[in-house]
Protein backbone atom coordinates (compact mmCIF):
# COMPACT_ATOMS: atom_id res chain seq x y z
CA UNK A 1 0.00 0.00 0.00
CA UNK A 2 2.74 2.47 0.94
CA UNK A 3 4.74 1.49 -2.17
CA UNK A 4 1.78 2.29 -4.42
CA UNK A 5 1.15 5.65 -2.75
CA UNK A 6 4.82 6.63 -3.09
CA UNK A 7 4.93 5.73 -6.80
CA UNK A 8 1.72 7.70 -7.45
CA UNK A 9 3.11 10.65 -5.55
CA UNK A 10 6.28 10.62 -7.64
CA UNK A 11 4.28 10.88 -10.88
CA UNK A 12 2.54 14.10 -9.82
CA UNK A 13 4.46 16.99 -11.36
CA UNK A 14 5.74 19.58 -8.93
CA UNK A 15 3.64 22.76 -9.05
CA UNK A 16 5.53 26.02 -9.17
CA UNK A 17 4.36 29.59 -8.92
CA UNK A 18 4.53 31.45 -12.25
CA UNK A 19 7.30 34.03 -12.47
CA UNK A 20 6.62 37.55 -11.26
CA UNK A 21 7.45 38.86 -14.72
CA UNK A 22 4.81 36.68 -16.33
CA UNK A 23 2.18 37.68 -13.73
CA UNK A 24 3.12 41.33 -14.25
CA UNK A 25 2.72 41.00 -18.01
CA UNK A 26 -0.70 39.33 -17.60
CA UNK A 27 -1.78 42.25 -15.39
CA UNK A 28 -0.45 44.80 -17.88
CA UNK A 29 -2.22 43.09 -20.77
CA UNK A 30 -5.45 42.97 -18.76
CA UNK A 31 -5.27 46.68 -17.95
CA UNK A 32 -4.35 47.64 -21.52
CA UNK A 33 -7.18 45.49 -22.87
CA UNK A 34 -9.63 47.47 -20.74
CA UNK A 35 -8.26 50.76 -22.10
CA UNK A 36 -8.48 49.55 -25.70
CA UNK A 37 -12.03 48.33 -25.09
CA UNK A 38 -13.07 51.84 -24.02
CA UNK A 39 -11.52 53.36 -27.17
CA UNK A 40 -13.09 50.74 -29.45
CA UNK A 41 -16.54 51.24 -27.90
CA UNK A 42 -16.19 55.03 -28.28
CA UNK A 43 -15.23 54.62 -31.94
CA UNK A 44 -18.19 52.33 -32.62
CA UNK A 45 -20.56 54.60 -30.72
CA UNK A 46 -19.61 57.71 -32.71
CA UNK A 47 -19.55 56.11 -36.19
CA UNK A 48 -21.83 58.11 -38.49
CA UNK A 49 -22.56 60.80 -35.89
CA UNK A 50 -20.27 63.45 -37.38
CA UNK A 51 -22.34 66.33 -38.76
CA UNK A 52 -19.58 67.35 -41.17
CA UNK A 53 -17.18 65.39 -43.38
CA UNK A 54 -15.07 63.67 -44.20
CA UNK A 55 -16.58 60.30 -43.29
CA UNK A 56 -14.60 57.01 -42.93
CA UNK A 57 -15.76 55.64 -46.31
CA UNK A 58 -14.51 58.81 -48.02
CA UNK A 59 -10.91 58.74 -46.80
CA UNK A 60 -9.92 55.38 -45.30
CA UNK A 61 -8.12 52.66 -47.24
CA UNK A 62 -7.31 49.38 -45.49
CA UNK A 63 -3.54 49.05 -44.92
CA UNK A 64 -3.38 45.39 -45.95
CA UNK A 65 0.37 45.22 -46.62
CA UNK A 66 1.33 46.96 -43.38
CA UNK A 67 -1.10 44.79 -41.42
CA UNK A 68 0.49 41.66 -42.87
CA UNK A 69 3.88 42.99 -41.79
CA UNK A 70 2.73 43.48 -38.21
CA UNK A 71 0.94 40.16 -37.94
CA UNK A 72 3.94 38.34 -39.45
CA UNK A 73 6.12 39.81 -36.72
CA UNK A 74 4.31 37.57 -34.21
CA UNK A 75 5.82 34.59 -36.00
CA UNK A 76 9.28 36.09 -36.24
CA UNK A 77 9.43 36.97 -32.54
CA UNK A 78 8.26 33.44 -31.70
CA UNK A 79 11.05 31.95 -33.83
CA UNK A 80 13.56 34.33 -32.24
CA UNK A 81 12.70 33.24 -28.69
CA UNK A 82 12.72 29.54 -29.72
CA UNK A 83 16.22 29.98 -31.15
CA UNK A 84 17.45 31.59 -27.94
CA UNK A 85 15.95 28.77 -25.86
CA UNK A 86 17.99 26.33 -27.97
CA UNK A 87 21.09 28.45 -27.43
CA UNK A 88 21.30 29.64 -31.05
CA UNK A 89 22.00 33.35 -30.51
CA UNK A 90 22.79 34.00 -34.18
CA UNK A 91 19.43 32.57 -35.27
CA UNK A 92 17.79 34.57 -32.49
CA UNK A 93 19.36 37.80 -33.77
CA UNK A 94 18.18 37.24 -37.34
CA UNK A 95 14.56 36.67 -36.31
CA UNK A 96 14.66 39.46 -33.72
CA UNK A 97 15.96 42.05 -36.19
CA UNK A 98 13.35 40.92 -38.72
CA UNK A 99 10.68 41.46 -36.05
CA UNK A 100 11.95 45.01 -35.51
CA UNK A 101 11.96 45.69 -39.26
CA UNK A 102 8.40 44.39 -39.67
CA UNK A 103 7.17 46.46 -36.72
CA UNK A 104 8.96 49.57 -38.02
CA UNK A 105 7.43 49.02 -41.47
CA UNK A 106 3.97 48.91 -39.91
CA UNK A 107 4.67 52.12 -37.98
CA UNK A 108 5.90 53.77 -41.17
CA UNK A 109 2.62 52.76 -42.83
CA UNK A 110 0.64 54.35 -40.01
CA UNK A 111 2.64 57.59 -40.31
CA UNK A 112 2.15 57.59 -44.07
CA UNK A 113 -1.60 57.11 -43.69
CA UNK A 114 -1.80 59.93 -41.16
CA UNK A 115 0.17 62.27 -43.43
CA UNK A 116 -2.27 61.51 -46.26
CA UNK A 117 -5.31 62.06 -44.03
CA UNK A 118 -4.00 65.31 -42.56
CA UNK A 119 -2.46 66.98 -45.60
CA UNK A 120 -4.49 65.54 -48.49
CA UNK A 121 -7.89 64.91 -46.89
CA UNK A 122 -7.86 67.60 -44.20
CA UNK A 123 -8.79 65.16 -41.43
CA UNK A 124 -7.31 66.11 -38.08
CA UNK A 125 -8.16 65.17 -34.52
CA UNK A 126 -10.36 68.28 -34.27
CA UNK A 127 -12.13 68.02 -37.65
CA UNK A 128 -15.10 65.97 -36.45
CA UNK A 129 -16.05 63.06 -34.17
CA UNK A 130 -14.67 60.57 -36.67
CA UNK A 131 -11.27 62.32 -36.68
CA UNK A 132 -11.18 62.46 -32.89
CA UNK A 133 -12.03 58.79 -32.34
CA UNK A 134 -9.95 57.55 -35.29
CA UNK A 135 -6.72 59.25 -34.21
CA UNK A 136 -7.35 58.30 -30.58
CA UNK A 137 -7.81 54.60 -31.31
CA UNK A 138 -5.19 54.15 -34.04
CA UNK A 139 -2.82 56.49 -32.19
CA UNK A 140 -3.14 54.46 -28.99
CA UNK A 141 -2.19 51.35 -30.93
CA UNK A 142 0.70 53.11 -32.68
CA UNK A 143 1.97 54.24 -29.27
CA UNK A 144 2.00 50.63 -28.06
CA UNK A 145 3.85 49.51 -31.18
CA UNK A 146 6.42 52.27 -30.57
CA UNK A 147 6.93 51.16 -26.97
CA UNK A 148 7.32 47.56 -28.16
CA UNK A 149 9.88 48.57 -30.80
CA UNK A 150 11.90 50.49 -28.20
CA UNK A 151 11.96 47.40 -25.96
CA UNK A 152 12.95 45.16 -28.89
CA UNK A 153 15.66 47.65 -29.82
CA UNK A 154 17.12 47.59 -26.31
CA UNK A 155 17.29 43.78 -26.46
CA UNK A 156 19.03 44.02 -29.85
CA UNK A 157 21.63 46.35 -28.30
CA UNK A 158 22.29 43.76 -25.58
CA UNK A 159 22.81 41.15 -28.29
CA UNK A 160 25.26 43.41 -30.18
CA UNK A 161 27.12 43.96 -26.90
CA UNK A 162 27.28 40.15 -26.51
CA UNK A 163 25.40 40.33 -23.21
CA UNK A 164 22.48 38.14 -24.27
CA UNK A 165 22.51 34.48 -23.29
CA UNK A 166 20.26 31.46 -23.20
CA UNK A 167 19.21 32.10 -19.60
CA UNK A 168 17.54 35.34 -20.71
CA UNK A 169 15.05 33.45 -22.89
CA UNK A 170 12.25 33.49 -20.31
CA UNK A 171 12.42 37.28 -20.00
CA UNK A 172 12.26 37.66 -23.75
CA UNK A 173 9.36 35.24 -23.87
CA UNK A 174 7.52 37.58 -21.48
CA UNK A 175 8.38 40.54 -23.72
CA UNK A 176 7.07 38.58 -26.72
CA UNK A 177 3.72 38.25 -24.91
CA UNK A 178 3.41 42.04 -25.10
CA UNK A 179 4.22 41.99 -28.80
CA UNK A 180 1.63 39.28 -29.46
CA UNK A 181 -0.90 41.40 -27.54
CA UNK A 182 -0.16 44.40 -29.77
CA UNK A 183 -0.74 42.21 -32.83
CA UNK A 184 -4.03 40.81 -31.53
CA UNK A 185 -5.23 44.32 -30.70
CA UNK A 186 -4.46 45.38 -34.27
CA UNK A 187 -6.79 42.66 -35.58
CA UNK A 188 -9.58 44.19 -33.47
CA UNK A 189 -8.68 47.77 -34.46
CA UNK A 190 -8.41 46.87 -38.15
CA UNK A 191 -11.79 45.14 -38.07
CA UNK A 192 -13.49 48.03 -36.28
CA UNK A 193 -11.92 50.87 -38.30
CA UNK A 194 -11.52 49.43 -41.80
CA UNK A 195 -14.29 46.81 -41.99
CA UNK A 196 -17.16 47.63 -39.62
CA UNK A 197 -16.73 51.40 -39.59
CA UNK A 198 -16.51 52.02 -43.35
Amino acid sequence: MSTISISLHERVPEWRLPSRGRIGMYCLIGAESAIFTIFVVAYLFYIGKSVSGPQPKDVLHAPIFYSICLLSSSLTIHFAVRNLIRGNTTGFARWWVLTILLGATFLFGTAREWAHLIFDEGLTVSTNLFGTTYYSLVGLHAFHVTVGLLALGVVALFWFARQLRREHAERLEILSMYWHFVDVVWIVVFTVVYVVGV
